[in-house]
Order: C-alpha cells, then structure tokens, then sequence
C-alpha cells in the first residue's frame, strides 16, 4: 500500500504545484513574484510558478538516479555470494613462480667500437 502511495504522491507533483499556484496566485504576485517590483512585465507570478517546476522536476532526476544507483548497488551486492564463490574457480594456484635471468643478454651498441677517440 505505501509503494502505491509514493507513487501516486510522484505522478501528481506538478499537477498539485499547478493546483497550489491557482490557488494561492494573489498571495504569489502579491509577495513571492521575482518581477512583482515590475508590473510592466505582466508575469503576474509564473517565474514563481517556473522555479517552483524546475526545482520538482530536478528533484525528481536525482531521485530517479539515487533509486537506479541503489538499485545497481544491491544487484551487485546480492550477486555477491555467487560472483566469489571458491566452487567456482577450478584452478589451481602454484606455491611460487621461477623466472630465469641471463646477465649475459646486454644491450651493446656498435656504433660505440667504431666512433671513439684514438686510442694511445
């Protein structure tokens, strides 16, 4: 019953904020309008009613991105018994590894036995 309820509450936000703005318009004019000082601009409180939108509807993409992160954080989480699992990995591990070294292997330039100084 609480999921519906959240969801019901999401799909009538900017409707209720359309609702509230037609309700309350003189008292936003009157007090919350950004251009109320400029009657000239006839806004007659829709920059309230735009900012007001713009921030519902950011609202609502972070919220949207905050339940898709944590739902991709508890898939990962959930999976993780089955990702680890030791009956998974038939390999067998060698208890060390030889590597083998020729001092011998050097890098000779020739060019340094022909151009050199004269030698005494």
């Amino acid at each position: 019953m609480s999921l519906l309820t959240l969801m019901l509450i999401k799909a009538w936000v900017l409707p209720l904020l359309y609702l509230d703005f037609e309700v309350r318009k003189d008292y936003i004019v009157a007090n919350l309008c950004v251009n109320r000082d400029r009657p000239i601009l006839l806004c007659n409180g829709k920059c309230y009613l735009t900012k007001k939108v713009k921030e519902a509807r950011e609202k609502e993409e972070r919220q949207a991105e905050n339940d898709y992160l944590s739902h991709l954080l508890y898939q990962v989480m959930d999976n993780k018994m089955l990702i680890f699992s030791p009956l998974q990995n038939p390999f067998k591990l060698r208890s060390f590894v030889q590597y083998q070294f020729h001092p011998s292997l050097t890098a000779h330039n020739p060019a340094s036995d022909i151009f050199h100084p004269p030698l005494v």
